[in-house]
Order: C-alpha cells, then sequence, then structure tokens
C-alpha cells in the first residue's frame, strides 16, 4: 500500500535525518599558486573592508554541502571564492552546510578558472549557482588571462543575465557594492594582474598588508606636516624677534638723537 492510500504512513513519515559524515578536504589542492593568492587576495580585500562587520561569511576553496544526494554522490561543490550576507560571520565553519545555515546559499561566488576548469565554471557550475543556489553575482576569472572577466547577474526572473563592463573592464557586484576589476602588482613575491575590489569611488580595496603600509605612511605624511608647521611657527617666532629688536634699536636710535638736539626722549 502506499503513502497516497494509508494516510497513517503519511503522518509517519519523517523527513531523513541529514548527513553527518561529510567530508570537509578533498585533498586536491588549487590549480596553482597564483590561484591560492587570488583566492586569499580576495577573502583578505573584502574582511579588511568590512573590518567593522561581523554579519557576513566569505571563504573559499571549501565545500558547499546542500543536498543528502549530493553527499550521496559526492559531489564535491568548493567555490572558488563566496560570500554570505546577513549571517554570523564569527562562527568558525569547516565548510558551508546549507541545513545548518537556515537555507543559505553564498550570496556572491567567484570561480578562478584555468583551461581544465574554464567549461565546467560557465555550464555545470553556472547552471548550478543559478537553478539551485540562486546566487545573486557570479563571476569567472583565470588570473593568467586579465580579459577573462565575466559575470552574470539573476534578474527578476531568477535567471543569470551576463553584465557588460564598464570603460574600465571592471563589473557591478550588486551584493557587495563593490567593483570587481583588475589590478597588476606584486602580492606574496607573484607579479600578475590580480581580481581586485573597487569601492564605490573607484577606489582600489586594499588588502591588511597595503592598507597598514598606508596608514603608517599617512601617519608619516601626518608628522612631516606636524614638523613642517612647527618649524614655520619657530620661523615666525624668530623673524617677530627680529623685528621687535629692530624696532628697539630703532626707538634707542631716536631716543639718542633727541637727546643730543636736547629734546626729551621720553616725548617719543
Amino acid at each position: 500500500m502506499t503513502t497516497e492510500n494509508n494516510p497513517r504512513a503519511i503522518l509517519d513519515w519523517e523527513h531523513p535525518t541529514p548527513p553527518t559524515d561529510l567530508i570537509f578536504d578533498d585533498g586536491e589542492p588549487l590549480e596553482s599558486n597564483r590561484h591560492r593568492i587570488a583566492m586569499n587576495v580576495l577573502i583578505w580585500s573584502l574582511q579588511q573592508a568590512w573590518a567593522d562587520r561581523n554579519d557576513f561569511f566569505t571563504g573559499g576553496n571549501m565545500f558547499i554541502y546542500y543536498s543528502s544526494a549530493q553527499v550521496r554522490n559526492q559531489d564535491f561543490r568548493g567555490p572558488d571564492f563566496f560570500v554570505v550576507l546577513n549571517v554570523d560571520g564569527t562562527n568558525s565553519r569547516q565548510g558551508w552546510v546549507v541545513w545548518e545555515e537556515n537555507g543559505r546559499y553564498p550570496d556572491v561566488i567567484v570561480e578562478l578558472m584555468s583551461p581544465s576548469t574554464a567549461k565546467i565554471d560557465k555550464t555545470v557550475k553556472k547552471d548550478l549557482y543559478e537553478q539551485t543556489f540562486h546566487t545573486s553575482d557570479y563571476f569567472v576569472y583565470d588570473p593568467f588571462d586579465p580579459t577573462s572577466l565575466q559575470e552574470w547577474h539573476l534578474d527578476h526572473n531568477q535567471q543569470y543575465q551576463s553584465l557588460t563592463p564598464n570603460e574600465r573592464a571592471w563589473l557591478w557586484c550588486q551584493k557587495l557594492g563593490l567593483w570587481l576589476g583588475t589590478n597588476e602588482g606584486t602580492i606574496e613575491r607573484e607579479t600578475a594582474v590580480w581580481l581586485r575590489f573597487y569601492d564605490v569611488a573607484g577606489n582600489l580595496v586594499l588588502l591588511p598588508d597595503e592598507a597598514a603600509v598606508a596608514q603608517a605612511q599617512a601617519a608619516v605624511a601626518q608628522a612631516e606636516i606636524a614638523v613642517a608647521q612647527a618649524q614655520a611657527a619657530v620661523a615666525e617666532a624668530e623673524t617677530a624677534a627680529i623685528r621687535e629688536e629692530a624696532a628697539a634699536a630703532q626707538v634707542a636710535r631716536l631716543a639718542a638723537r633727541l637727546r643730543e638736539l636736547g629734546e626729551n626722549p621720553d616725548m617719543l
């Protein structure tokens, strides 16, 4: 007898218990050292930009578990970079387990492509992030190809639409309120064109080390300004003293001349 014809069976049925024997490390490293750095650049810069906030979680190369079937099939999905908004960012997590996070999926995902992963990133993963995750903003970028940046944004029909870059070849991330663009530089001794965040005004979102250097430079500049102001004040005081001495000398000369002429110098 099926459950459709057996009301008691329907009442006795319970949702399968979510699996607990989850794997959080498949032993596979990132594609290259540059991919690892590129992932950390995104994580660290966003954490730096939002250092005063605890209402988000950002991670990378971490498994996202979203169904029991996925666990059974060992269909591991670990975006290279993702952000989930409006969650407790202070919780320690080995991975992102959707049924332990009130059904929350990533709001933003970035996949760092390589020639071997580009097709999957633009098809299989793109479909998953669109149709199952409903991730608002999805980006792909190959750290070895500065022209490869692409973005899809979820429209009101819950379908991905490809966005057009601005004149700087940057793409707008609506969920984060930041631009994603490229920036050439040396990070961890590797020179490359890195994927970086920019704020609304177009300023580069700094990494913690870059922010520390900028703060130190600002402190030095502020100290130099203070020294220059102090030197200017001393110079002004010295000039005033010289003028006062000159004026006093002039008065003394005039007094002496008056005495020579038999006049009262007190009349000055």
